[in-house]
């Protein structure tokens, strides 16, 4: 090469190996909360969304965050401090995950109740978002607050959430662990507490169904509880889950207005109680 030529091909725009691996780097760092997070939150981590369809899902966000977030410094990134941050951002996008998914456990926990109550028990079939065996009406009910879910947009709140977690709690400051597993045991909390609510009022016409069948049956042995008992008990639950079908789907819209709104406060609070 000519030295005229070398002159030019030095003037060419462009960037370094190092700074390409520095880039590398800071892109890596930004997947591990937004991963994180669609790893563990109901619909973005169910199973039935195939793995690369998460991965793909989870690097444009990645790329969209960096032009919006400023990464640490890359003296950071190759220091020691790297490890704390990684274990901060990881944290951050699990709890926010795990808080929205335990809501949305509200729902088949209340469906799993109500299956039981009513002898629907033994009708469980393999869930495919969570692989284990579930009754049908828990796997309805998942399915009805999934819809409700995406008709309200709860998933774009959610990803706005995370997106703006990072102006309450830039990669590298402080966080309150602390204040991470509060959010997950009030989330507990609230989730049996909902579920009640969601389940008690079926709960309770099925034991009054239940005890009259049982002064029936006491009052004229010829009758048989499973030839006569359990029919009734499947009828007056449907009929119970028919006419109770828009009160429902308002419950389970609370449902996902406080979930999202936990994951809000959740970010936030540990954001202020970070040291």
């Amino acid at each position: 090469m000519n030295p005229a030529a070398a002159i030019e091909f030095a003037g060419l725009p462009g960037q370094s190996m190092q700074g390409v691996m520095d880039l590398v780097l800071q892109f890596f760092i930004m997947t591990l909360r937004i991963g994180a997070f669609a790893m563990a939150a109901p619909f973005f981590g169910s199973r039935m969304i195939a793995l690369p369809t998460r991965i793909i899902f989870t690097c444009g966000m990645a790329v969209f965050a960096m032009g919006q977030v400023a990464p640490p410094p890359i003296a950071t990134l190759t220091s020691l401090m790297l490890v704390p941050i990684i274990a901060q951002e990881l944290a951050i996008g699990l709890t926010a995950g795990l808080v929205l998914n335990i809501f949305f456990s509200t729902v088949s926990l209340a469906g799993e109740k109500i299956a039981s109550t009513a002898g629907l028990s033994f009708a469980a079939q393999v869930d495919p978002s969570s692989g284990g065996q579930t009754p049908v009406l828990s796997q309805i009910f998942s399915l009805f607050l999934t819809a409700i879910f995406l008709s309200l947009n709860g998933h774009l709140i959610a990803l706005g959430l995370l997106m703006e977690s990072y102006r309450f709690i830039p990669m590298g400051a402080g966080v309150s662990y602390a204040g991470l597993l509060d959010a997950g045991s009030q989330a507990a909390g609230e989730m049996f507490e909902t579920a009640a609510r969601l389940m008690l009022p079926l709960v309770v016409v099925l034991f009054l169904v239940n005890v009259t069948i049982g002064l029936i049956t006491r009052s004229a042995p010829q009758l048989n509880l499973f030839s006569f008992g359990f029919p009734i008990t499947l009828i007056t639950v449907f009929v119970l889950l028919f006419l109770a079908a828009a009160p429902i789907g308002f419950a389970f819209q609370d449902v996902v207005t406080r979930g999202l709104d936990l994951v809000g406060e959740t970010l936030r609070g540990a954001a202020s109680n970070g040291q």
